[in-house]
Order: C-alpha cells, then sequence, then structure tokens
C-alpha cells in the first residue's frame, strides 16, 4: 500500500492513535524527502494541539533515532554513559561531570549543542578555548572517548539528522514547547550516541525552559518514560534555576569557573551539589557503584585527587586545545576590554532573581545570539554573580561585568539591575526538587 502522510497528519489532527509503523513511515519520508517541510511543520502542529501517548512519543523517539547512525561503543572496557540539561544561565555542569566520570571508568561520549534564546550552549564555551574543535570526524571522536574517558562535541551530521530539520521547523511554526517533540528530539540524539546509561536535569524555575515545579515534572517524567521504553536506561533529577547556578554566566568566564572548580581554586556550592548529584546518580546507574553514597565518595574522590582534572586536560589537548590550559588560562582566554562592578540601586536582601533575564543580559552583551547567525563574543559576561539572600549595599556589587564597549555595557548592566529584585528575605527554593528513577 503506498504511504500518504496527509493520512497520518489527518489522524494526529483529528486526535487518534498512531502506530509505531505509521510514525517510521512519516519521519522516514522526511528524512529521504519524500515528506516534505510542509507536511512536516502540519505533524509538528497536530502533535503540539493533539500530544502524543507515551508508546507514539517511544516510536517517534526511535524513529528519528534511526534516521542516521548509530554508534556502537562495544570495543571500550567499561559502561558509556552522558548527562543531559534542559537549559539554564551559569549552567557548566558538563565541563565539570564528563571528566569526573571518565575518572571513575565510565565513558562519556558527550555530544552537546549551542546556547538557545537566554541559554548558554557548552559548544559555545569550548569555542573559547583556542584550537579546541567541536566537530572532530568519527575517527578522533572515538580515539578521544577511548583515550581520555570523554569527549564533549557537537551533533554531527549522521547522528539522528531528522530532529536536526524538524527541530528547525519546530523553530519557527510556534511548535517548540511541545514536550511530545522536546522529548523526542533530545532522546533521539542521545540513543544515537549508543549510550549504556543517562542522567537529566530537568530545570525549574525562573531561568528555566519550564518556569514551574508541575511542567517541569512532566518533562522529566516524559523524558524517563520515553527513554527507558526505549531501552535506554535514564534517570533525572529536578532541579532549581530560580537563580544562575554558577556565580559566572557568559562563555570564557564559564570556561574559567569550571578549571577553577576542577582544580579547586573555587568551587561554587550550588554547581557543586548539582554536579556531584548527578555524577552520583550516573555511577550507580552503570553500576559502578552499588549505593548513591558509594557514588558520591568515588565522584568527590575522583575531583579532590586532580584526577578529574588531568581527564579534563587529557580530553581539550587531544580535541586540539592548548596543553598548558589548566595551568596557564590567562594567557589563553582574551580579557573583555571593559570590566567593572555592579552595584543594586539600593540596599536590601536579593529576594528574586529574574534568572532569564540574566542570561538574556548575556545575550545583550555580545555572549549569545540574538538571531541563529549571530557571532558570539566569547569574552564577555558577568562574573561574581551574587544569589538569592545576599544582602547587598552601595559598598556590595552584584556581579563583576565584562564588555566590548561602553553601548552594551550600559545595556546589559539595566538588565541584570532590572532581574534583580530585593527584600527583606530570599525564598528557600530546593536546590534539587525532585528525583525521578529509571523506570527499569
Amino acid at each position: 500500500m503506498v504511504f500518504l502522510p496527509q493520512e497520518v497528519i489527518a489522524r494526529k489532527r483529528d486526535g487518534q492513535v498512531l502506530t509505531p509503523d505509521e510514525i517510521a513511515a512519516f519521519i522516514a519520508g522526511f528524512a529521504t524527502g519524500s515528506v516534505s517541510h510542509a507536511q512536516a511543520a502540519a505533524f509538528a502542529m497536530a502533535v503540539y494541539f493533539r500530544d502524543m501517548t507515551m508508546p507514539e512519543r517511544v516510536a517517534l523517539t526511535l524513529a528519528m533515532r534511526d534516521s542516521g547512525a548509530v554508534l556502537d561503543w562495544s570495543d571500550l572496557d567499561g559502561p558509556v554513559a552522558d548527562k543531559h540539561s534542559t537549559g539554564g544561565v551559569g549552567d557548566n555542569v558538563s565541563l565539570m561531570l564528563a571528566p569526573i566520570l571518565a575518572a571513575i571508568g565510565i565513558y562519556v561520549p558527550m555530544i552537546s549543542g549551542r546556547g538557545l534564546g537566554h541559554t548558554g550552549g557548552t559548544l559555545d564555551k569550548f569555542d573559547a578555548i583556542p584550537g579546541y574543535t567541536t566537530s572532530p570526524d568519527n575517527a578522533l571522536f572515538r580515539s578521544v572517548v577511548k583515550s581520555a574517558g570523554c569527549a564533549i562535541i557537537g551533533q554531527t551530521a549522521d547522528l539522528a539528522p531528522a530532529d536536526k530539520t524538524l527541530y528547525s521547523i519546530r523553530d519557527v511554526t510556534g511548535t517548540v514547547e511541545s514536550i511530545a517533540l522536546i522529548t523526542a528530539s533530545i532522546l533521539s540524539k542521545k540513543l544515537a550516541a549508543g549510550l549504556g546509561a543517562l542522567v537529566l536535569d530537568v530545570k525549574t524555575g525562573s531561568g528555566a525552559f519550564m518556569p514551574t515545579l508541575e511542567k517541569s515534572r512532566d518533562l522529566a517524567q516524559s523524558l524517563v518514560e520515553v527513554a527507558n521504553g526505549a531501552g535506554l536506561k535514564t534517570g533525572a533529577l529536578i532541579t532549581d534555576m530560580n537563580e544562575p547556578l554558577a556565580t559566572a554566566a557568559g562563555n570564557g568566564l564559564e570556561v574559567r569557573n569550571a578549571v577553577d572548580f576542577l582544580t579547586g581554586r573555587h568551587q561554587d556550592a550550588r554547581l557543586k551539589e548539582v554536579t556531584l548529584a548527578l555524577c552520583a546518580v550516573v555511577a550507580e546507574m552503570t553500576g559502578v557503584a552499588k549505593t548513591p553514597e558509594q557514588g558520591r565518595g568515588m565522584v568527590e574522590d575522583a575531583l579532590n585527587s586532580g584526577r578529574a582534572t588531568e581527564r579534563f586536560a587529557r580530553m581539550l589537548t587531544a580535541l586540539g586545545g592548548p596543553a598548558d590550559f589548566v595551568e596557564n588560562m590567562d594567557a589563553h582566554l582574551a580579557p573583555a576590554p571593559i570590566v567593572r562592578d555592579v552595584f543594586a540601586n539600593e540596599q536590601g536582601v536579593i529576594a528574586e532573581i529574574d534568572t532569564r533575564g540574566v542570561g538574556m543580559a548575556v545575550v545583550a552583551l555580545g555572549g549569545g545570539r540574538a538571531t541563529p547567525t549571530d557571532a558570539i563574543d566569547h569574552r564577555v559576561g558577568f562574573d561574581r554573580l551574587l544569589g538569592l539572600g545576599a544582602l547587598v549595599d552601595a559598598s556590595m556589587p552584584i556581579a563583576r561585568i565584562h564588555a566590548r564597549d561602553e553601548a552594551s555595557a550600559a545595556d546589559a548592566e539595566s538588565r541584570l539591575k532590572s532581574a534583580y529584585r530585593l527584600g527583606e528575605h530570599a525564598p528557600a527554593n530546593p536546590l534539587i526538587a525532585d528525583r525521578i528513577a529509571p523506570t527499569n
């Protein structure tokens, strides 16, 4: 029987449940060109309004995974795992998590993305490092994973190509927010990476893609159920994004913050707790640790002993970065022309932070993209960001700004001040709001 994509669109438009074969045929047709971009857009809108059952989401994820190559790591002598964050501000966890896990014998082939909207992207951070290649060929990628235990790169053209194109369509058709489509987009790439285990960091709060705990929990539950249904052992933490996770926001500044974290020169408390908690979950899921407590001890030792730093340096050098980067960051991370403190307009306790506003202030500095083709200035951003509950006055800055010119500095400073609200006390937001265990 001839496959007619318009029939699949109409069935979903009318609220019917699609079969795995229908979904597979539609995505395969989209990947080969027999399903048009207009039909894919209509399909996305139908899903947006009618949603998908969990079995439909599993089928969509697997179909998108199978639109390209699937990596095989069976030649490695240890478990293979990864982490995915739904995005936030000052979220540089990946830079520490990958080498920490590598240091306890877990291989991490991490395929990351670039910044989207107010959220920072892991690849944009690595672009601040001279020589580091985020687009190695498959042979170099495999070699670095094997030798360093981890490699952080971008999505290659042959991994889940249907997702890459469908995402660009969703981005311009108002269908990005569909949990079913988000789930398939995230997980198709992770399944194509050939993982044995995955931990999800689903953000909630003013700087999160899903601002309420209820919506964040819905997304986390969908991701965990679909990933496990597709055969990938997956758990999730829902973590707070009502304030920047690190005290730095901006690509080069977050790289510096991460290296200082790994070497022990400076470790933000909230950042450390989230990073180690995620690492401990992976250690237990992969069987490297028998209990969460044992996993936590192992990852703390990997960090404190310097083994994680050594793995980070090995990965960075193998992917083209400077051999002395960890020891000599100042020689490789270019400073911004303007560096100065930002003060609040009044005295008080930081009672609320519009974290999305902080992220948009980084974008205004040139540290993010207003349009997809914008070039990023890796020097700019903020560091020494104060968090909720901190007391500020005329002598205590809320942050230090790094800018390329006075015009962008003035704009970003105004945005940052507007993002901070002072009061008498701050709410006690739980850092880890919920945990969702694997379903198998």
